[in-house]
C-alpha cells in the first residue's frame, strides 16, 4: 500500500463506523465534485459531526476490500462557505432544535450571511418566518452551548476521548471544563459516567501529570476496587488489591502501599481496612479492602436484617397459633390445589417468621408457593407488598398474585442521586413484603431495600440461588442461605409432574446437576449443530429472526430473545444485534434513524439501559431496564423509548451511549426476565465463559422453548464447569456475628 501527503476538503456526510474506545472512525464525504460520488475516509475523525465541512490532512491508499480510501492524521472543522453548504451543515443535526426543513427556512431567509447573523445576533432568527421567540431563544443557546463543546473537543480530540464523553464532561463542569481536565483529570473517572481510569490516565499524561505521583496511584487504586465492584466483589483482599495496582500502575510496591495507607487513614479517601474471615484458610482472616459504600451497606445490611428477624414486634401476629389444617384446607378450596409438604414448611415460615427465604429450580413450585403465602396474608387483610428488580419480573409477580407489584426502585422511590423516600426513617406502609427474583438483589440494593421494612413486618425473599449472582457487588441470597445466619429458609426440590413433560425444565435441572441437556425427541429444546463460531452466529440469527417465527408463529421482536455467554466475538451479543436488528428491523426510506458511533438507532428498535440513572423516568432507569424505541424527532435530537415497566422515557441524542440494542443481550443482562422462545449460541469462542450456572440461567429464562445453537465441545464445556469462585463478600460473616449493643454503630451509612 503505498501513501503520500495530502490534503482533502470535503463535507462529512455520514459516519459508517466508529470504535467509542479509541476514537478510529470511517466515514463517507462529498467533495463537492459533483455526480453525487462519495469518498470514504478513515482514521482520527473524532469528534466531527455529519454536516460538517473538514479540511484533512492525510495520505492516500488503496484497500484491497474497499478501494481507494483517504487516511486522515488530523483535520479541522472550516465553516461551509455555500447556500448549499450551510443548508446542510445547519441542518445535519448539529444544533438542537434545527433539522433539514427549519434549516432550509432560515438559509432561504439569510442566505450566504446565515452563519454570521447567527454568530453576531442569533436573536435575529425571529425574523424567518414561522420561527417563533421560544424556539429562537432554543437555538441560540444551543448555537453556544455547541461553541463551548467545540472548544472542549479541540482540547480533548489529541487524547482520544469520544464525542459523547466530550459532551458529558462539558454537561458536567461547563465552562470549567478545560481547567478541570487539566488541574485534576482523575476527577473525571468519578464525576462524568463513561470515563474510567484509563481515559482520565491517558488525558493526565497529556497535560504533564507525572507517572509516579501519589494523585495518580490513589486513583489507579480507587479504579482497581471499582473494577472489582463491577465484576461482583464487595471486597478486594489487601494483598490481591497491591499486586492489581501495581500491574496496572507499572510502579513501585512501596509507593502503592504508601498511598493505600494514606487513602485509608483519610476520611476523604474513600476507602475502608478491615479485617474478615479468609473464605480460603478457616479460622484465619485477611485485611479487606472497601470503597467505603460497600463497607458501610454490608455492616447495614446485615445488621438491619438482624434487627428485623429478632425483633418481638409482630405485625402479621394471627398466624403464631393459627390452626394451620383449617388454614391450609381453605387455600386448597380457594386455589384449587393442595401444596405439597415443602410447600407447606415454606409457607408457613413465611407467615410466622420476620425474615426467609425461599429458594428452588423451575418447576418446584415457588410461584404457587408465593400465591398462597400472599392469598393467607391477604385473607387477614395484611397489606401485603410485592417488589421484584425488573420490570419484566414484577409484571410476572402482579400476574401470579393477582395485586399490584412493582419493581423495587419504583417500590422506594428512588430519587436523582440513589437515595430512596423510604428507609427506617420513614418505613413502607407493609405487613408483609414479598420480593422475587431476589438472586438479581445486589448489596447497595438489598440494603436500600431492607432499610425500608418496618418492624414487625415479613420479609419474604424468593429466588433461585443457583443462577447467577447479581450484576452489581454482592452475593445477598447466597449469603443468607449460609449456615448459622438468622434467616431461616426452606428449598423446593420436588419438580412437579406436570413440569417433567417440559424439555425446558427437564434440561435446566440437569444441566445445574451437572448432566448434558437431552436435545433429541423434545418438542421445545432443540441443538443446531455448527462447530465454527462465525457461522453459528449467522445461525442463530437465521433461527431466531426467520426460523422459529415461521415455525411457530412467534413475533421475532416481542417473543424471541437471544442470549450470548459474552458481549464480543462472531457469536457475542454485539455482533449478532447488528445482524438482527437488519432482519428484523431493517432500514427503510420512510423510517427515520439516528446514527451514534457504530450503532444506529430506529423506531422499533429493542433496546436495554446499560447503566443506572436516576435522572431520568419517574424513578429513574436502572441497568437493564428493556423497551422499544417508539418515536425520534430529528429535530429536538431525541428519541423515545417505551420500557417494559410502560413508561415513556426521552433521551437526547447526546445519551445514547447509555442505550444498546436489545435484539440479542448478554445472559447476565438477561436476569429476572422471562421471553416465550430463548435462543442461546454456545461457541468455542465463549470458551472462557462457559460455566454451568451461566447455561443454567439462560435455559430457565424461557417459557415455552429453548434452542441451543453451536458446537457440541462447548456445550459440554459449560455443562462440565462448576461456577466460578464465590465474590469476595463478609456478608454471611456478619449475619453470623453477634447482634451490637444498642448504639454499637453497625446502622451506620448505607
Amino acid at each position: 500500500m503505498t501513501f503520500q501527503p495530502a490534503v482533502l476538503e470535503g463535507v462529512l456526510e455520514r459516519i459508517t463506523y466508529a470504535n467509542e474506545d479509541n476514537g478510529y472512525t470511517v466515514a463517507r464525504v462529498d467533495t463537492g465534485r459533483g455526480a453525487g460520488e462519495l469518498l470514504t475516509v478513515v482514521g482520527a475523525l473524532l469528534g466531527a459531526q455529519a454536516g460538517e465541512s473538514l479540511r484533512m490532512e492525510g495520505r492516500w491508499g488503496s484497500h484491497p476490500q474497499y478501494g481507494r480510501q483517504f487516511h486522515v492524521d488530523n483535520y479541522v472543522t472550516v465553516l461551509p462557505a455555500t447556500v448549499q453548504g450551510i443548508r446542510r451543515y445547519l441542518g445535519s443535526g448539529l444544533v438542537k432544535g434545527v433539522g433539514p426543513r427549519i434549516a432550509d427556512r432560515i438559509v432561504s431567509h439569510f442566505g450566504v450571511d446565515t452563519l454570521e447573523v447567527i454568530e453576531a445576533d442569533a436573536r435575529r432568527l425571529i425574523e424567518v418566518p414561522g420561527l417563533g421567540p421560544k424556539r429562537t431563544g432554543l437555538i441560540a443557546a444551543a448555537w453556544e452551548e455547541q461553541k463551548a463543546i467545540k472548544e472542549v473537543m479541540v482540547f480533548l480530540q489529541g487524547v482520544g476521548v469520544s464525542t459523547s464523553i466530550a459532551v458529558r464532561i462539558y454537561k458536567q463542569y461547563g465552562d470549567a471544563s478545560i481547567s478541570v481536565v487539566r488541574g485534576n483529570p482523575y476527577r473525571l473517572a468519578a464525576d462524568v459516567w463513561g470515563i474510567g481510569f484509563l481515559t482520565a490516565d491517558r488525558i493526565a499524561q497529556a497535560v504533564g501529570i507525572p507517572h509516579d505521583s501519589p494523585e495518580r496511584v490513589k486513583a489507579g487504586l480507587r479504579h482497581a476496587l471499582s473494577q472489582s465492584s463491577d465484576q461482583g466483589h464487595c471486597y478486594l483482599p489487601e494483598e490481591r488489591l497491591i499486586a492489581e495496582a501495581v500491574k496496572l500502575l507499572q510502579v513501585d510496591t512501596g509507593l502503592v502501599i504508601d498511598c493505600l495507607g494514606e487513602l485509608a487513614g483519610d476520611e476523604e479517601g474513600g476507602v475502608v481496612r478491615e479485617p474478615v474471615p479468609d473464605p480460603e484458610q478457616p479460622g484465619r482472616s485477611l485485611t479487606a479492602v472497601y470503597l467505603v459504600p460497600f463497607q458501610r451497606a454490608e455492616v447495614a445490611l446485615a445488621a438491619q436484617l438482624k434487627r428485623l428477624a429478632r425483633t418481638p414486634e409482630d405485625r402479621l401476629p394471627w398466624f403464631q397459633d393459627v390452626d394451620w389444617d383449617a388454614a391450609l384446607g381453605w387455600l386448597a378450596r380457594r386455589t384449587g390445589a393442595r401444596l405439597a409438604p415443602e410447600q407447606e414448611e415454606a409457607v408457613r415460615l413465611a407467615l410466622t417468621s420476620r425474615v426467609a427465604v425461599l429458594t428452588g429450580g423451575p418447576g418446584c413450585g415457588k410461584s404457587f408457593t408465593v400465591r398462597s403465602v400472599v392469598e393467607l396474608a391477604r385473607a387477614k387483610e395484611a397489606r401485603v407488598v410485592l417488589a421484584a428488580p425488573t420490570g419484566r419480573a414484577a409484571k410476572r409477580l402482579a400476574e401470579l398474585t393477582g395485586a399490584e407489584a412493582s419493581t423495587v426502585h419504583r417500590l422506594l422511590e428512588l430519587k436523582p442521586g440513589g437515595d430512596a423516600a423510604y428507609d427506617r426513617d420513614r418505613p413502607l406502609e407493609a405487613d408483609l413484603v414479598v420480593v422475587d427474583e431476589a438472586s438479581m438483589l445486589d448489596l447497595l440494593l438489598a440494603n436500600k431495600l431492607v432499610k425500608a421494612v418496618p418492624p414487625g413486618a415479613h420479609l419474604l425473599l424468593v429466588g433461585d440461588v443457583d443462577q447467577l449472582p447479581s450484576v452489581g457487588a454482592g452475593e445477598v441470597l447466597r449469603d443468607l442461605l449460609a449456615e448459622g445466619g438468622p434467616v431461616p429458609a426452606v428449598r423446593l426440590r420436588r419438580i412437579f409432574r406436570q413440569a417433567q413433560q417440559s424439555g425446558v425444565v427437564t434440561n435446566a435441572h440437569r444441566i445445574n446437576s451437572g448432566a448434558p441437556p437431552l436435545t433429541r425427541g423434545l418438542s421445545d429444546f432443540f441443538f443446531f449443530v455448527e462447530e465454527d463460531t462465525e457461522a453459528a452466529g449467522l445461525l442463530t440469527v437465521d433461527v431466531a429472526a426467520r426460523r422459529l417465527p415461521a415455525k411457530f408463529g412467534l413475533d421475532p421482536r416481542r417473543d424471541v430473545q437471544v442470549l450470548a455467554p459474552m458481549h464480543r466475538g462472531p457469536a457475542g451479543a454485539g455482533a449478532l444485534n447488528g445482524l438482527l436488528q437488519q432482519a428484523v428491523t431493517p432500514a427503510r426510506p420512510d423510517l427515520p434513524e439516528k446514527r451514534f458511533g457504530g450503532r444506529v438507532f430506529r423506531v422499533g428498535d429493542k433496546v436495554t439501559q446499560i447503566r443506572n440513572n436516576y435522572e431520568k423516568g419517574a424513578n429513574g432507569v436502572f441497568n437493564g431496564t428493556v423497551g422499544v424505541v417508539t418515536a425520534l424527532h430529528p429535530d429536538d435530537h431525541r428519541l423515545t423509548v417505551l420500557t417494559d415497566e410502560d413508561e415513556e422515557v426521552g433521551y437526547d441524542f447526546d445519551e445514547l451511549d447509555e442505550l444498546s440494542h436489545a435484539y440479542a443481550m448478554t445472559i447476565h443482562r438477561s436476569q429476572g426476565s422471562e421471553y416465550p422462545a430463548v435462543v442461546i449460541p454456545v461457541t468455542t469462542g465463549a470458551w472462557m465463559m462457559l460455566q454451568r450456572n451461566l447455561l443454567y440461567t439462560a435455559v430457565t429464562r424461557a417459557k415455552r422453548l429453548v434452542v441451543l445453537v453451536g458446537s457440541r465441545r462447548a456445550l459440554g464445556q459449560a455443562v462440565r464447569t462448576a461456577s466460578a469462585g464465590r465474590r469476595c463478600t463478609a456478608l454471611d460473616h456478619r449475619l453470623r456475628a453477634s447482634v451490637p449493643a444498642p448504639g454499637g454503630g453497625m446502622g451506620a451509612g448505607g
